[in-house]
């Protein structure tokens, strides 16, 4: 698979017309649309979902003719799995895997190319994943 899997740190800053973030964010959409499609997951469609009030006003947002759908394969969570291991190893607190794990993991099982604000923790997890970043 090739194109984009878009963070939910980037679609919020546009969903929301974050002042900050919002127009760094909608370039890297528009600029990334225009070389391969733009993929979600479940778990970022339901870290987004909160912005919302509605299921149906949420997934007119999601345009299909925009973003795709795709689900998470297993090999996501076996790398996710992996990721949560190093990271518990290294001292971290958390007792269940991060949504970040799962989205990380998600780019590396299918190739797919990241557009995060959040560098750090898949350069960290996922340093064969490529990444648009600020």
């Amino acid at each position: 698979m090739s194109g984009f899997l878009v963070d939910s740190n980037v679609l919020l800053d546009i969903a929301t017309a974050d002042p900050v973030w919002f127009p760094w964010s909608e370039e890297q959409l528009r600029l990334a649309a225009e070389t391969g499609p733009l993929s979600i997951n479940p778990i970022i469609y339901a870290e987004v979902a909160p912005a919302f009030a509605a299921q149906s006003d949420l997934d007119l947002w999601f345009d299909p003719a925009v973003f795709r759908r795709i689900p998470l394969p297993y090999e996501a969570g076996w790398l996710a799995a992996q990721a949560f291991v190093t990271y518990r190893r290294s001292g971290g607190s958390k007792t269940a895997p991060l949504p970040d794990f799962y989205i990380g993991a998600h780019a590396a099982a299918e190739g797919l190319t990241l557009i995060t604000r959040d560098a750090t923790r898949y350069q960290t997890y996922f340093p064969t994943v490529n990444l648009i970043s600020p």
